[in-house]
Formats: structure tokens, sequence, C-alpha cells
């Protein structure tokens, strides 16, 4: 098999491609994928994001935008790779992606420095607005308990509880489905595709070089 080469006609290096190899592998198993833009987030205000985005199951990762591209040329939805502008983080969720959206939303409404770009979920593209919608889905702990509120409940009303959690869940999933992505405006258009890396939160970045 011909080994892989860059534009310049050199051999990929060994470190970059496994980072590819990574990013390739998260997305895999991802139920979803949230960008963010994060320029001017300080190094403590990334560690209290990452810390609330690990309480939702989700792992917030830093990766170079071309290794990205990269590992999502052949497989990411149509326009993913429009995501990629500027200082981009990718919440890789576990089951709850809800949660993980949830934990966004607040952390934006409370920094204006996180800019939400998008998603993917399920092989679809998400916008920065629906990423939002994804957050008003309950999350899997608030299923839970509404389950067992309704299993607690007598027989008589238990049908109907939980035909109505369903439908609630079902009407905010196919609201999500019927509409169609538009293309996310990303909050910095600049030219150079690649993290800041004057950036404070570059200090936590994986793999970045």
């Amino acid at each position: 098999m011909a080994t892989a080469t860059t534009s310049a006609g050199r051999a990929p290096r060994a470190d970059k491609v496994a980072v590819v190899d990574e990013v390739r592998q998260r997305f895999a198993d991802a139920d979803a994928v949230l960008f963010t833009e994060y320029r001017g987030l300080d190094v403590a205000e990334m560690a209290d994001l990452r810390g609330r985005l690990i309480d939702a199951d989700c792992r917030y990762k830093i990766y170079k935008n071309t290794l990205v591209r990269r590992a999502l040329s052949v497989d990411a939805p149509a326009g993913t790779l429009d995501l990629l502008l500027g200082p981009t983080a990718l919440a890789f969720c576990g089951k709850d992606p809800s949660a993980a959206a949830q934990a966004l939303r607040t952390f934006a409404a409370e920094h204006d420095a996180l800019v939400i770009k998008g998603g993917v979920l399920a092989g679809t593209l998400l916008s920065d607005a629906q990423v939002r919608e994804l957050a008003d889905l309950p999350s899997r702990d608030e299923l839970m308990a509404q389950m067992l509120g309704a299993f607690a409940a007598p027989l008589t009303a238990l049908g109907s509880m939980m035909n109505n959690l369903i439908g609630e869940v079902s009407g905010l999933l196919q609201a999500l489905a019927d509409k169609t992505p538009d293309s996310p405006a990303p909050a910095d258009k600049t030219d150079d595709p690649d993290s800041d890396p004057s950036d404070p939160a570059q200090t936590d970045t994986e793999n970045n070089q």
C-alpha cells in the first residue's frame, strides 16, 4: 500500500497521524459532537467548562483545525468542515447529548467568549440554534426521574403519563429533524483556520503541534 503524503510530497509525521486517528475514533464513538469557539476564555474558565461537561458525560478537546479536517474529510456531513474556522474546541458527547448542550448553553450565557457554532448528531449537521434546542430535551437523568415517578403512580395513570412523556420527547426530536440546518455563521471568519497559539487555553491543547 502506498504511503499517504502531504501536499508538499512528504509523508505525514507519525504524531499527526496519531491525532487524526484519535479524532476520527472520537467522532465514531460519540453520540454527538458539538463545535464551539473559545477565544477569550482563560485557563480557569476553560477548566470550569471542562468540569461541567465531564459531569454531562462529555469530553472537551482542542485539536488543530487542519488535523480535524483531515480526519473528517470523508465521513462528515456536508457543511461540517465550515465549522472549523478560528479557535475551535470539540465537545464529544456520550449517551446524553442534551445534558452537554445544556451545559454549553448555560456556560455561554455566563461567558460571552464561548460561542456555540453547531454540531453533528446521528450523522446530521446541526446549526447553533438547533444545538440550543437540543438543550431543551430532557436529560437522561430527568427522563429516569420521570419514569420512576410514573412507576410509582397508580396503574390507572401510568399509561397516560408514559404516553405524554414519549410524545413530548418525540415531538422535540421531530422538530429538530424537520428543520433544514442552516449553514452556521461562525463568529470569527479569520483566514487562519488554526487555533490562536497566543490564547491561554492553548496550554491545555492536546497534540496541537
